[in-house]
């Protein structure tokens, strides 16, 4: 009986402990969640909105949202502007981690004021990327004539992708340098110095050593940064307001819910669908990120 009492002590508490989780979730996760697809089967207007009454319609908004030419135009555009975004920040986050994880002096020092993009409000840094790319007195521009250069339109519709991309990238190093620096600092030294005693160069070690060992720390950090850039909306918006090809799947989903930028009739139907396939492709990555951890831990 002592015992049972015990154990139902424990399952309290854990239960105690385990409350304030469970209602965040519920709160902030699971009832969005189910009012986003509620929203998406329903035909909602303002007036429907407001009112709480909307014909329900089944999957008739899919439909209209997936045949819609818009819609494969945005997938491509969001798809460049993720591919361009994770690959540039892993690459150049994966460059300079390896760089400082040498000692050498002001390496802490400059390896903090890699953080500056991430420490800074989106707002200063949308607002400086759009002054930095401003056609006549931009200081891109201006570094492009001092080399005899045309000037470029960056945020022209045709370039905008180009333009946030390059945004976004700057946004996401320090990030992908702050976990894959810490990746580093978890390889034995050991493995280095036989390396070093059996005559390998820099890339051999990088490639035989660095990298395998790296995998599930890239992994995470590649998933995170896809889905992170995969629902970007506010550096798009500071910087163009998601006109031309910087349009992505979620700069529409949000135009379409508050009637702004390209979309100037609020849809809340449509914004919600387009709300749900970003989240099921999000899903499906992270379940891709699963599988492939499940099989390097197996190898």
């Amino acid at each position: 009986m002592a015992r049972a009492g015990i154990l139902n002590k424990k399952r309290l508490a854990a239960l105690g402990f385990a409350l304030p989780l469970l209602v965040y979730l519920i709160a902030f996760y699971l009832a969005p969640l189910i009012q986003n697809i509620n929203m998406s089967i329903r035909r909602y207007d303002r007036a429907a909105f407001v009112s709480g009454e909307a014909e329900f319609v089944g999957f008739d908004i899919y439909k209209e949202v997936l045949t819609d030419s818009t819609f494969y135009t945005v997938l491509a555009q969001t798809a460049i502007f993720v591919l361009l975004s994770i690959t540039f920040q892993y690459l150049i986050g994966l460059a300079l981690a390896v760089f400082f994880y040498r000692s050498f002096p002001l390496s802490p020092m400059l390896r903090s004021l890699f953080l500056i993009p991430w420490l800074l409000p989106l707002i200063v840094s949308g607002t400086t990327w759009q002054w930095m790319m401003n056609p006549d007195n931009g200081i891109l521009n201006s570094l492009l004539g001092f080399f005899g250069i045309d000037p470029i339109w960056w945020l022209k519709a045709d370039n905008a992708i180009w333009s946030v991309s390059i945004a976004n990238i700057w946004l996401g190093i320090p990030f992908c340098l702050v976990i894959l620096y810490s990746g580093l600092q978890n390889i034995p030294d050991e493995l280095y110095e036989a390396a070093s005693l059996d005559g390998a160069s820099r890339w051999q070690t990088f490639y035989k050593i660095t990298f395998p060992l790296l995998k599930p720390v890239s992994l995470i950090t590649l998933l995170l940064g896809f889905i992170y850039t995969l629902k970007v909306v506010d550096i798009i918006w500071i910087m163009t307001m998601g006109a031309g090809t910087s349009q992505t799947l979620a700069t529409w989903s949000y135009s379409m819910a508050f009637g702004k930028g390209t979309s100037s009739v609020i849809k809340y139907s449509e914004a919600s669908v387009i709300g749900n396939v970003l989240l099921l492709v999000a899903l499906a990555f992270g379940l891709i990120y699963i599988a492939l951890l499940r099989r390097e831990e197996t190898k």
